[in-house]
């Protein structure tokens, strides 16, 4: 796990959040969840520096599906 491959992965899902596609904004967001939830298992982030931006992220995808 590589920080750049978290960092292209959380762009990734916001990116996709902008779209306000919310099926492949939904996709895009869990594998960033999954990138964030292995970088802080192999201690590349603070787990809890994962938490928060997990949360950032499906806070902003909940707000997106619940617009539709």
């Amino acid at each position: 796990m590589r920080r750049s491959q978290l960092r292209t992965a959380v762009r990734g899902a916001r990116e996709a959040l902008a779209q306000t596609a919310p099926a492949a904004a939904r996709k895009a967001v869990l594998e960033a969840v999954s990138h964030l939830d292995k970088a802080a298992g192999k201690r590349v982030i603070h787990r809890k520096n994962a938490a928060r931006r997990k949360g950032r992220l499906m806070k902003q995808l909940n707000k997106l599906e619940t617009k539709k």
